[in-house]
């Protein structure tokens, strides 16, 4: 079998990636749901137009998105972990990249270990944005 490839998202693509991601808020007993299933997708259809959004698996089983201005992956998710698939999109979102940041919730131990081992490093807790409530921890790449 060979991994999946990853890709470019397309508009056809966002409700799975709105599962990926509801999926995990259901699945995560310290993250509070602040917004419905059908205001992600809301939001990730939004988005796409205006950020590198990359999806893996067919059917997509996660998605990384970037903001090509400054650097920041504002997701990554997979549906399931341990088989290379987080790995494999956040190899492409350095694709081509000096630097990369991110924020994941301090509370987020399993997603922190993940990014040390991709080479981000702490730099310190960030308040989280509105209508969040969690603790964020800022994380820095440079190639």
């Amino acid at each position: 079998m060979t991994d999946p490839a990853v890709r470019h998202a397309t508009e056809a693509d966002i409700p799975a990636c709105a599962a990926v991601l509801n999926g995990w808020i259901d699945a995560t007993e310290w993250f509070p749901r602040v917004h419905s299933h059908a205001e992600i997708e809301g939001f990730l259809l939004e988005a796409l137009p205006l950020r590198e959004i990359w999806v893996i698996g067919d059917p997509v089983e996660g998605y990384v998105s970037v903001d090509p201005e400054i650097g920041k992956v504002g997701a990554l998710y997979c549906a399931r972990g341990g088989a290379g698939l987080g790995k494999a999109l956040m190899d492409q979102a350095k694709e081509g990249r000096a630097s990369l940041f991110l924020h994941t919730h301090v509370a987020n131990l399993a997603a922190q270990r993940f990014y040390r081992r991709e080479g981000f490093r702490d730099a310190g807790e960030v308040d989280p944005e509105p209508p969040e409530t969690l603790r964020e921890l800022r994380m820095e790449w440079l190639r």
